[in-house]
């Protein structure tokens, strides 16, 4: 949850966040483009040193941007990697972005016999698929399917997820906690499907990212594979322990 101040409104130094994310997300600003200064932030927002300041050291924690002395503070390299495994929901509320998902399939597989492998499973073994458009902001950003083993959780089809984190829902209601990812990046053109469903144009080029999830246990539990879109909140979860 975001903190708020005393009055119950989003805190100063997180709006000046906000809007520096939107300028970069737009393209308003660029990866080397200079950010403005803390004195410049704080007569725009109308905020103390201290406050602006606040900001950015916060942004350059993220990574988001990078503070040279002497210098300025610039727009970082795009980066894709966090801290830990965060929820598509919680990630962007943490960013101030509003979000939700638009579930396009939710079903059960009993032909994905590669990634049955990936699980440890048998091939033959059922799977749970989800696929999901993910928007930011009613824009698509991404196209995401995950899949699970339809044995170890029945029911899950039926679980709601346009607005509700399938993490919370694994670890709420099947006890089982994602500890980390290993990923495999790549780039490839949007397919007829893809390009409708992310409303860009056949052969856009996208970012694939497959992610299989493994439980604190160190079980392989969940196989995710997304397509995402160039230079929008371009974003993923790196491995973590």
């Amino acid at each position: 949850m975001r903190a708020k101040s005393a009055n119950g409104s989003v805190p100063a130094y997180q709006k000046i966040q906000v809007a520096i994310r939107k300028r970069i997300e737009s393209g308003d600003l660029r990866p080397g483009d200079v950010v403005s200064s803390e004195r410049e932030l704080a007569r725009i927002h109308q905020v103390s040193l201290m406050t602006a300041r606040h900001a950015l050291d916060s942004l350059q924690r993220e990574g988001v941007v990078e503070r040279r002395r002497g210098v300025g503070t610039f727009v970082a390299a795009h980066k894709i990697q966090f801290n830990k495994l965060m929820g598509y929901m919680e990630l962007m509320t943490s960013r101030g972005l509003s979000a939700r998902s638009k579930v396009v399939y939710s079903g059960v597989r009993d032909d994905e016999y590669g990634i049955a492998a990936r699980l440890s499973l048998p091939s033959t073994c059922p799977l749970i698929k989800i696929e999901r458009v993910r928007l930011v902001a009613d824009e698509p950003f991404s196209l995401e399917a995950c899949f699970l083993s339809a044995k170890e959780f029945a029911g899950l089809v039926q679980v709601p997820l346009e607005r509700s984190s399938l993490f919370a829902t694994l670890k709420n209601e099947y006890g089982v906690e994602l500890a980390y990812a290993d990923e495999e990046i790549d780039a490839v053109p949007a397919d007829v499907r893809s390009a409708r469903l992310l409303a860009v144009p056949h052969g856009n080029p996208l970012l694939r990212i497959s992610q299989l999830f493994y439980t604190t246990k160190g079980q392989a539990v969940m196989y995710c594979l997304g397509l995402y879109l160039h230079g929008r909140h371009l974003l993923a979860n790196r491995r973590f322990r």
